[in-house]
């Protein structure tokens, strides 16, 4: 098991990609959060196996159908042991 944070750059606000980053997390069994944040980047934390989560950052490169992803950063962080995939408010 292992902890992901992953920001995701380009038009990815206001075109589902929160979403359809919980509904590939809900299929995959990823957990964590998902949040908008106010640079107009998303910002993910993710937990799961090294396959899983490789899979999990195919879709972040990709995108929903209607975003356009321009540059994903992630690097390995703590441990939080999330029990779902949530989508959060917005960053503060």
């Amino acid at each position: 098991m292992k902890h992901l944070d992953i920001i995701v750059q380009g038009e990815v606000q206001g075109v589902g990609f929160r979403q359809a980053a919980k509904a590939v997390a809900n299929q995959l069994g990823v957990k964590g959060t998902v949040r908008n944040e106010k640079d107009g980047s998303v910002n993910i934390e993710a937990e799961a196996d090294d396959t899983l989560l490789d899979l999990f950052l195919d879709f972040c490169r990709e995108g929903s159908e209607t975003s356009h992803v321009t540059l994903v950063e992630s690097q390995e962080g703590k441990l939080k042991n999330y029990r779902n995939f949530e989508i959060l408010k917005r960053g503060l």
